[in-house]
């Protein structure tokens, strides 16, 4: 048995965002507050983080206080999603902390915290052990097999991730290549990006994700990194088909075998 905690659903600003009065940034339904877009996967004692975005140290706070994180799953290497690396470093006091990213990604990391990379890092800094994902290259975590699959953020190519055939994380996603939607075909659960209503140059609407999914044909589908325009979480659940659900931060979900 897989489960899956939505660490945050919402996008790069965040919801509520800052300096908005509209239903959404106002309503008390903490199922509208959503943190940036993040998960984690357990499988047996493992657990692997799904992008570390800017909320990390809140998120896990929130979520897995106490546990330990075995590695980290990188989609791409804009900030909502790789701002909290530098929270990491308690995990890094026995060993370097293993990250699983494209080379570009990688490479931004270095940049952005180079202080984890040098020769003779400053003593409790994080410290990493990449690796190099391929898209449509299987490798596997402990127990846990993952395919990493192309997705085009706009004109960014990025990944998401299959797990154990079983479960798909999609985020940040535009379009979706052929190769993609067929590796797709047969997963149980979809969790997949739908931003607002309305078109948007780098991120599936919500019509969009509803037609990717239709295509797939998951068992159940959730949708996350959602804008404070896509509406509240009540009203805008009323518009989807009975097996598509709306994630929220904190939300854990079960994926059978």
């Amino acid at each position: 048995m897989m489960k899956l905690t939505f660490l945050g659903t919402g996008t790069s600003t965040g919801v509520p965002s800052l300096r908005c009065d509209c239903a959404t940034c106002m309503s008390t339904d903490p199922r509208d507050r959503r943190m940036r877009s993040s998960a984690m996967l357990e499988v047996g004692d493992q657990h692997l983080l799904i992008d570390c975005g800017p909320d990390f140290y809140h998120q896990i706070l929130a979520y897995h206080r106490t546990g330990d994180i075995d590695a980290a799953l990188i989609t791409h290497t804009h900030y909502d999603h790789l701002g909290g690396v530098d929270d990491l470093r308690p995990y890094c006091n026995e060993r370097k902390f293993p990250i699983y990213c494209q080379p570009n990604v990688a490479e931004d990391l270095r940049n952005r915290v180079p202080y984890c990379f040098v020769e003779n890092p400053y003593p409790g800094v994080p410290t990493f052990d990449i690796h190099y994902v391929e898209p449509m290259h299987h490798f596997s975590v402990g127990d846990v097999e993952i395919l990493p699959v192309p997705i085009m953020h706009g004109k960014l190519l990025i990944v998401g991730y299959i797990f154990n055939h079983r479960l798909a994380y999609i985020t940040d996603a535009k379009t979706i290549p052929s190769e993609t939607i067929n590796a797709l075909k047969g997963v149980d659960t979809l969790i997949i990006n739908a931003l607002r209503h309305t078109e948007h140059h780098s991120h599936m609407k919500l019509n969009q994700a509803l037609e990717v999914i239709a295509t797939i044909k998951p068992r159940k589908a959730y949708l996350t990194h959602l804008a404070h325009t896509m509406g509240t979480h009540e009203e805008t659940s009323k518009q989807l088909p009975p097996d598509v659900e709306i994630a929220y931060d904190g939300l854990t979900i079960e994926i059978p075998d």
